[in-house]
């Protein structure tokens, strides 16, 4: 399985060391980037080949294009790109750009998967949403599917439109769990721990609490019904999360999220 990345940038470096870890060849990828300086690192890096036009990186009828530039650029390349294909597999990782609006850039092709990972990709932690057209058969979907791998989990969801779900939920969702830790971290510095302790107690925390609830059957609202004794501190906290109504805004953050996920939908598409 040969891969030519369009684009050299974090999400796409973070996707060939996956895959490098997992016993692929630097023979199967190429990258296709137009900065010089940016080529010239990801070859020194990973040890891959480099060109600075995409019909360089198409050597393969069958080969793999995996879509990693900037969302405002991707029509740009894509109009570039369909010309090329034969029977390749198209998996875009751009942010916000619909299947439905690539598809006709690329010609009318429908051999395309949208992914949607999240930054926790780059640490090879991440989960990605994936989402195929109509023209993807299940052999496809199973490349694309260990491609992502190589970063994370996947899921698939069989509605485009649900990967704005995906988007407002783990897309966005590292900075939600950021803004917590953030929250925790202040709250410790003002009890009068040190920078240190605060970031290690609240990130080994998150990091625990994350791997109990991964290894265990029960929901996190058992969990945290288990930790939550009556009359002790851990209620007292809850209790005051609840005043303040932090559940329901952190649902309404997710629900904003999903809008604005459909309006840069709406948006990218009319490039």
């Amino acid at each position: 399985m040969n891969i030519t990345f369009i684009g050299g940038g974090n999400m796409a470096c973070a996707l060939m060391g996956g895959l490098l870890q997992q016993n692929y060849s630097p023979a199967q990828i190429r990258v296709a980037e137009i900065n010089a300086e940016t080529r010239e690192r990801v070859r020194r890096e990973f040890g891959v080949e480099t060109v600075a036009e995409l019909a360089q990186g198409m050597t393969d009828d069958r080969e793999i294009i995996v879509l990693a530039v900037k969302p405002q650029q991707l029509s740009i390349v894509a109009r570039g790109l369909a010309p090329l294909l034969k029977q390749n597999l198209v998996i875009s990782i751009a942010a916000g750009i619909r299947a439905e609006a690539l598809s006709p850039w690329l010609g009318g092709y429908t051999r395309v998967v949208r992914a949607m990972p999240n930054t926790p990709a780059l640490v090879g932690s991440g989960v990605t949403g994936l989402y195929a057209m109509a023209g993807v058969n299940d052999e496809e979907k199973h490349e694309a599917e260990a491609i992502l791998r190589a970063v994370g989990t996947v899921l698939w969801v069989e509605s485009e439109e649900l990967l704005d779900a995906v988007t407002a939920t783990s897309g966005s969702g590292p900075a939600y769990v950021f803004y917590f830790i953030e929250a925790m971290q202040k709250a410790g510095q003002e009890l009068g721990l040190d920078v240190d302790q605060t970031r290690k107690l609240s990130i080994e925390t998150f990091l625990g609490a994350a791997r109990l609830a991964s290894e265990s059957r029960d929901e996190a609202s058992v969990l945290r019904a288990r930790v939550t004794s009556p009359g002790g501190t851990t209620e007292r906290a809850i209790r005051s999360l609840e005043n303040d109504d932090v559940k329901n805004g952190i649902i309404r953050a997710i629900r904003v999220a999903y809008q604005r996920s459909r309006e840069m939908g709406d948006e990218f598409g009319r490039t």
